[in-house]
């Protein structure tokens, strides 16, 4: 037998080996401390925000009874994005979540994340990204860092799958700190569906569909999706009916609704009870986008076509019927001919298949919108 009394090599975790994947950790006292809850910083993202003034996508009391785990998840901040002006060298984060990550499929970077783009209207483009350990429930991190001081557009995109307590954003002291550019419309965007409308699997915030739709369009997105709980319910119609000025509606619940029968029950009456508050606002349906195993398991395929057929026939339906501000979308070949490979698990997208699904509702907003504005304009 021979013995190895060589030494163990040592154990080198890979950040650090590499400056890149280093946590950084805002120097706390070279900055002062803001609340976005404060002037001249804007919040948006929560419906229910300028009454309640707590990072929440329903009524911390909602007036009507919804299911414990859509109160739970409304909690998660998805959709929830802070903007602001300044030239300050250094733009930080400290943030307490209400709990640390914790799912295997998703990075903590979107489900407990915060990330920053600059340059403003039509010129978004991303500028960091918060880094910390998984699991941390609270966290402080640097996301911009430049030597010049000149006046910059910030947006800060709040992470996808936890709740926030508390938000702060750290800057350089004497930096001028200024309101942000107005939205295009005070008209919002109100989308309600499931995990993949929540951000599920985004790498980071600012890569799910709707906060892209939501720097493209310049408009506020309004995130109603609730992870594996968007059912379709009348109650969560109402509340979104209770939404002010909506520019449109946006159903994509199909995936979570449970099988063609109960989408046959759930999805006509959605739409009966969001109409009873708003006869005209535009609103689109969207068809799901394949699963990933639909080639050897046909009876998905089958299944979300017949839903499809389903959906085709009641836009027509409601249509001949007198309602002509109903708009279907096909989801089918949003995600290309091999949706495998633009999603995490089959189901959720990467952020490439987030990109895909922004590319195609795009125009289709654009579109339903434009003609909104200009037959109010009439």
């Amino acid at each position: 037998m021979v013995q190895n009394n060589s030494p163990e090599p040592e154990k080198v975790s890979p950040f650090q080996l590499d400056q890149n994947m280093k946590i950084d950790h805002a120097e706390a006292d070279e900055l002062l401390w803001y609340s976005p809850l404060e002037e001249p910083f804007r919040v948006s993202g929560f419906a229910w925000f300028d009454t309640e003034r707590i990072y929440r996508r329903l009524p911390a009391v909602p007036e009507v009874p919804v299911r414990p785990e859509v109160d739970t998840l409304a909690n998660c901040t998805s959709g929830g994005q802070i903007r602001f002006r300044t030239d300050s060298r250094n733009v930080s984060v400290r943030v307490r979540l209400t709990a640390g990550s914790g799912m295997y499929h998703m990075p903590s970077t979107g489900e407990c994340g915060v990330d920053v783009y600059i340059g403003g209207p039509g010129e978004w483009k991303h500028a960091g990204t918060a880094r910390f350990q998984p699991g941390q429930a609270e966290y402080e991190s640097s996301l911009f860092t430049v030597e010049d001081r000149r006046t910059r557009s910030f947006l800060l995109n709040m992470p996808l799958y936890q709740g926030v307590e508390e938000i702060w954003i750290g800057l350089t002291p004497g930096a001028e700190v200024l309101a942000p550019e107005p939205f295009v419309s005070s008209a919002r965007v109100v989308i309600y569906g499931t995990s993949i409308t929540q951000g599920g699997c985004a790498s980071r915030p600012g890569m799910s569909y709707t906060n892209m739709l939501s720097r493209r369009l310049h408009l506020e997105f309004i995130n109603l999706g609730f992870s594996g709980n968007g059912k379709g319910e009348p109650e969560l119609a109402e509340l979104a009916a209770h939404i002010s000025e909506p520019a449109c509606l946006v159903i994509d619940y199909e995936a979570n609704c449970g099988g063609t029968e109960a989408y046959r029950q759930t999805l006509p009456r959605y739409i009966e009870t969001y109409r009873k508050f708003h006869p005209e606002v535009p609103i689109i349906l969207v068809s799901r986008i394949p699963h990933g195993a639909e080639s050897f398991m046909p009876e998905f395929r089958e299944g979300r076509l017949e839903r499809k057929k389903f959906q085709m026939e009641l836009i027509r339906e409601l249509t001949e019927a007198g309602d002509h501000n109903l708009t279907f979308v096909d989801g089918s070949d949003w995600l290309g001919d091999d949706p495998g490979e633009t999603t995490v698990d089959g189901v959720h997208p990467t952020d490439l298949g987030f990109k895909l699904m922004a590319d195609r509702l795009e125009p289709v907003l654009r579109q339903v919108i434009g003609d909104m504005a200009a037959a109010a304009r009439r």
